[in-house]
């Protein structure tokens, strides 16, 4: 009797059947770029150091995320996260805290005493950068990393630039800026403070540098012409701030009004309020949602007892009152005025109406293109002279700590490449893992961990942090709230759903390969992917 036809079927056989020759289309494998990874201006690997977060190895992720940014426990205080505006767990349910467990990986690092690992070699190249604040600190870092000779003059007393003369204390502790600040300098780089560069080309000169990263900071406060009284008090708020690194505090009087609407004027005025200011106005001559300052920022003032006076102009200032005019806007959004005037009480005007590069130290120097008040660059961050490169405040963008620190590594990148006669090509982007290649069912909903924040009424009288951190449970549970947009964190799903068994494991951290000879295409693959990292691919014929 002839055995039934499964029994007669030798060992191996579907695969030397090659089934998968069946198939029209296959699934492969692919990485792509997570939104909060592109929306970076540092230019941060997000998702790699949050993967090594939520394993609870901190070090490994800290070492990660400074391999492009040299001050995380900085920036996880005053960055503005454009990352999580493009966080895809926001259509979720809320975004990762990306922001939060940055700052927590960056005072662990300082209060393990993590340190950089000095480079193998040296290249005996000498690299001189102008200014000690973001950018600079950025290209220093990654510079020396490299293996050059760094050497910083910065005119000012102390490091730090405008993240020390611009962001009060309230923002970032002077104890947390000194830890980054020192942590770089420990790999080699030199700092003279005090040390004006008068003109660019001459410091080169006489120190044999062979190449310059220009990073001055923007600390000249814009004027507007508003007629005063002799008697007026006036002031701008990069002064005001600048003072508050001194030893003697400015005296604004009890009632202070701030002229402006971005971020330094919500500082000024939260600072005046911390000096002991009655009654602290913001005076801006536009609507809330055509204000620059940040919406958080806002919130946090008006808590704090800040007033802010919309559609409204100074036209002149007295000793004791100001002259204010009531705007409106036109049909383009273009305050207009309306002829229509109040006085208001103020003993002092700050004035936060942006501020200016010093570019003195470009005169006489060949090739460069000063338009608007910043130099011109190329693609590689180089001015028209050759050597010297620029960033931060001085180059046209947008002025934020992380643009500038972004400036640095950029910078560092092409002044390497500079010193060795190549050029570098940064590597192609993978294409961007959107919302729609996530599979949200596996996706449990898991709220972000709130921040403590100082009571308003405490943190209107002194500088102490206003926010504080995440503690290690919180910082743990946020981490592992990302979804791992559009690469693989081997979830097993494939191997588990397939049902050719064409799903091969490779081990920990290899991932999967598939067998094709097995594989018929069916796609389950691709349609279980909890992050979106298998794609259908036509059959080669």
């Amino acid at each position: 009797m002839d055995k039934p036809f499964a029994i007669t079927l030798d060992v191996g056989s579907s695969l030397a059947n090659h089934t998968g020759s069946w198939r029209t289309s296959r699934p492969v494998y692919v990485d792509r770029l997570p939104p909060c990874n592109a929306a970076c201006p540092a230019g941060e690997n997000i998702q790699a150091w949050l993967f090594h977060a939520e394993s609870g190895d901190y070090e490994a992720a800290w070492r990660v995320l400074s391999e492009d940014n040299p001050l995380p426990a900085i920036m996880g205080r005053v960055c503005y996260h454009p990352c999580q505006g493009a966080c895809n767990r926001g259509k979720l349910d809320e975004a990762v805290g990306i922001n939060a467990v940055e700052r927590f990986l960056g005072d662990e690092a300082i209060k393990q005493g993590w340190a950089f690992a000095k480079p193998a070699r040296q290249s005996g190249k000498r690299v001189l950068v102008v200014g000690a604040g973001p950018s600079g600190l950025s290209a220093a870092y990654h510079l020396a990393r490299m293996g050059h000779q760094v050497e910083i003059h910065e005119a000012g007393p102390l490091a730090g630039g405008m993240m020390r003369f611009g962001i009060p204390k309230y923002r970032l502790p002077r104890e947390v800026l000194e830890a980054e600040v020192q942590r770089i300098l420990d790999l080699g780089v030199a700092l003279r403070l005090g040390t004006k560069v008068e003109r660019i080309t001459d410091s080169m000169e006489t120190g044999a540098f062979d190449a310059a990263f220009l990073a001055v900071g923007a600390h000249i406060g814009k004027r507007a012409f508003i007629p005063a009284g002799d008697a007026a008090r006036i002031m701008d708020a990069v002064s005001l701030l600048r003072s508050m690194e001194g030893g003697e505090k400015p005296l604004l009087g009890r009632k202070v009004v701030v002229y402006g609407g971005g971020n330094t004027a919500i500082d000024a005025a939260r600072t005046a309020r911390r000096l002991g200011a009655t009654e602290a106005i913001i005076v801006y001559r536009r609507t809330r949602d055509r204000m620059p300052a940040h919406d958080f920022e806002v919130e946090e003032a008006l808590q704090e007892g800040v007033m802010i006076k919309w559609l409204s102009t100074i036209k002149r200032a007295d000793e004791g009152s100001l002259t204010v005019e009531r705007m409106e806007l036109d049909a383009s959004g273009f305050p207009q005025p309306t002829g229509e005037f109040e006085t208001i009480e103020a003993d002092s005007l700050v004035l936060a109406l942006g501020q200016d590069v010093d570019l003195s130290l470009l005169q006489g120097v060949p090739g460069l293109e000063i338009k608007d008040g910043v130099v011109q660059v190329s693609k590689d961050m180089m001015t028209g002279h050759p050597g010297i490169f620029a960033g931060g405040d001085m180059v046209p963008s947008e002025r934020t700590v992380t643009v500038a620190v972004g400036h640095g590594k950029k910078a560092a990148r092409h002044i390497d490449a500079w010193l060795n006669g190549t050029r570098y090509l940064a590597p192609a982007k993978h294409a961007p893992a959107s919302f729609d290649h996530i599979n949200t069912w596996y996706y449990t909903d898991a709220p972000h961990q709130e921040r403590p924040t100082l009571d308003a009424a405490r943190r209107q009288s002194n500088f102490e942090e206003v926010k504080g951190g995440l503690t290690e449970d919180n910082a743990l549970f946020e981490a592992r709230r990302c979804l791992s947009c559009g690469n693989c964190f081997e979830c097993d799903n494939c191997y588990g759903v397939c049902p050719d068994n064409a799903v091969i494991k490779l081990g920990p951290g290899q991932r999967f390969r598939f067998n094709y000879d097995y594989c018929k295409g069916c796609g389950l693959c691709v349609a279980e992917c909890p992050c979106g990292a298998i794609e259908m691919e036509a059959e080669q014929i």
